[in-house]
């Protein structure tokens, strides 16, 4: 049995009348803006809710999570208009650490939260300020690491954790406080399928079970649909609207007009009935449900459903002539701290294809291709470039050949406009200035930040700085591009805008690998899979026979698209040619008649 810790939510007898926080009126513009994030929110979150946040990026979502606590405006300035008011407290009138004491914050980025030198201290530091006796100190520490599952893990490192722990660390020091409210901004960005579900069962079972009002803002979809009991729309940081998962994504015209993805269960039935069904499912579960009962009345074309994985792709007569373009032999590689990150990795990637690196945080998959860039030697085992042992060739020779876009930008941004940042390697490789100029335009142009040229990267919105290193990788003419989670944090129309970059680059000629963990964007893209999980290379397959190993993806803590679920279903009910399907097209077009596409979508 946990520890009990009676919070405040807990202690109301009747929770779900009374307002945990409200907002009257509230407008606030950043210091020297012009346009307002936000712009005169009436919202009242319930005592005991569970409130998903959702909208395309920019739309308010992080300014609203921010203004519960008074980080906005206490910490930024700017005007503040209305009043936000918490656990009875205005927020203008109230610091940020009395506002800590009732709302606990759980920010996109474990990383800029963790500061201690162990997990237990991670925990225990707000509490020390907030001068917490050394036993109750104690009592809370043990119940929040027992709550979020990391009991025994008291003495480790922040850092030696993974992702998902990490975050789940996060969470327990804002547990600790013992919030009345507990407020998280895209907290799963970075975690694999299983981690993202992870983290939204916890959030639900302390929501439940100790009546902690839950707001998260996030892309999760599928998750939102599945926890929220209410959802708030922002778009251009108005309130569009509040209701049910069921009311809100079941709107697809309206979502789809403003870039927000609905559940792919939900937009299955939505392109099946062609936007006629009145009572759209947001939940799997519902949606399966309803496949049940659904007339079919042609046979799916396709691969059977009980298709045996493969160890490899096919290979064509003619790579199987030439010398692969990326290569790993039996690629071991140890850390200075003992980790084993890969253990015996063998693949080729030749000219022109399309590669998905999939697997679970910790996989190994940024380490696999950080040996291709030399930023990483071997343990045991090689990579070659070209057929050349990476060994053997100089960074400068290897950046000339590969491309690489880091997970995040940031850490690869140091120059003060987009123009000097596309142009610097260039400029260092000897180029003339009509070269640099004419490369630079181009790069901006493919990427679509010619306009702002002359602007700060770090001053830009995150997608855009993604797009300014593609854009500086693409000025060096590269033959391979690999992106290392591109579409992290961004919404679903930034994911696909940057991955249309790569499906172009793709159709130029140009060889691309791209790890991601946003399996239900890949099918349009990727030609082929590799799944990876605790440094061994598990599955080499084209992708939509990849994504039908249900069992070897959650082996890796990878969920299939919703897609594939329903596709399943149709398996079960002997429909053929259903293990071809992989995306809500798919299966609409499956149970309409149509024939799935068996190449990748261009």
């Amino acid at each position: 049995m946990k520890p009990s810790i009676e919070t405040p939510a807990a202690r109301s007898s009747d929770c779900r009348t009374e307002a945990s926080a409200v907002f009257d009126g509230v407008s606030y513009l950043y210091p020297r803006t012009q346009e307002p994030a936000l712009k005169d929110i009436n919202l009242t979150i319930l005592r005991g809710e569970f409130l998903g946040v959702i909208g395309p990026t920019g739309a308010g979502k992080t300014t609203l999570c921010l203004t519960l606590n008074g980080i906005v405006p206490q910490a930024f300035g700017g005007r503040f208009f209305g009043y936000v008011k918490v656990a009875g407290l205005d927020t203008l009138n109230h610091p940020i650490s009395a506002m800590a004491q009732h709302v606990g914050m759980v920010f996109e980025d474990p990383d800029t939260q963790l500061t201690a030198t162990s997990v237990e201290n991670e925990i225990a530091f707000a509490l020390e300020n907030l001068r917490v006796p050394r036993d109750e100190m104690r009592r809370r520490i043990s119940w929040a690491l027992e709550i979020v599952r990391l009991e025994g893990k008291e003495h480790k490192h922040p850092f030696e954790l993974s992702g998902g722990e990490k975050q789940r660390l996060a969470i327990a020091a804002a547990l600790a406080l013992r919030p009345e409210i507990l407020v998280l901004d895209e907290p799963t960005s970075q975690l694999d399928p299983v981690g993202v579900q992870e983290v939204f069962a916890i959030l639900r079972d302390l929501n439940r079970t100790l009546g902690i009002t839950v707001v998260i803002a996030g892309h999760a979809a599928e998750e939102m649909a599945e926890h929220a009991d209410r959802l708030a729309l922002l778009v251009h940081g108005e309130l569009v609207t509040t209701g049910t998962p069921e009311a809100v994504y079941g709107d697809v015209e309206r979502l789809n007009k403003i870039g927000v993805r609905p559940p792919q269960v939900t937009e299955t039935f939505y392109l099946l009935g062609n936007g006629t069904l009145p009572d759209l499912p947001v939940r799997l579960e519902d949606g399966l449900r309803l496949l049940e009962t659904w007339p079919r009345t042609h046979a799916c074309q396709g691969a059977p459903c009980e298709q045996p994985a493969r160890p490899a792709p096919p290979v064509s007569s003619a790579r199987q002539t030439t010398t692969p373009l990326l290569s790993a032999q039996a690629l071991h590689h140890t850390y200075a701290d003992g980790t084993q990150a890969l253990k015996g990795i063998s693949l080729e990637i030749h000219r022109g294809e399309y590669v998905l690196i999939a697997g679970q945080n910790g996989a190994g998959k940024s380490t696999l291709v950080k040996h291709f860039l030399n930023l990483l030697q071997p343990t045991l085992g090689t990579t070659s470039v070209n057929g050349i042992d990476t060994r053997r060739l100089r960074m400068s020779d290897l950046a000339r050949i590969i491309g690489y876009v880091a997970q995040n930008p940031d850490h690869q941004i140091f120059t003060a406009t987009v123009e000097d940042e596309v142009a610097f390697a260039l400029r260092h490789l000897g180029r003339s200035t009509d070269q640099v100029s004419a490369a630079v335009t181009r790069s901006l142009e493919a990427v679509g930040l010619l306009d702002a040229r002359d602007r700060h990267p770090l001053a830009l919105p995150k997608g855009d700085r993604t797009r300014v290193i593609i854009a500086a990788v693409l000025a060096m003419d590269p033959e391979v591009l690999i992106f290392d989670e591109p579409t992290m944090g961004q919404d679903d129309q930034g994911a696909q805008a940057i991955l249309d970059i790569t499906r172009r680059l793709h159709q130029q000629g140009k060889t691309v690998v791209t790890i991601t963990h946003h399996l239900h964007l890949m099918p349009a893209y990727a030609e082929r899979m590799i799944l990876m999980g605790k440094g061994v290379k598990l599955l080499d397959a084209p992708i939509r026979q990849a994504l039908h190993d249900v069992d070897l993806l959650a082996a890796t803590y990878l969920a299939p698209p919703q897609a594939v679920w329903l596709a399943r279903a149709l398996c079960e009910a002997d429909e053929p040619g259903a293990a071809a399907l992989v995306t809500p097209e798919d299966v609409a077009g499956c149970l309409a008649g149509q024939a799935p596409p068996m190449e990748v979508r261009h």
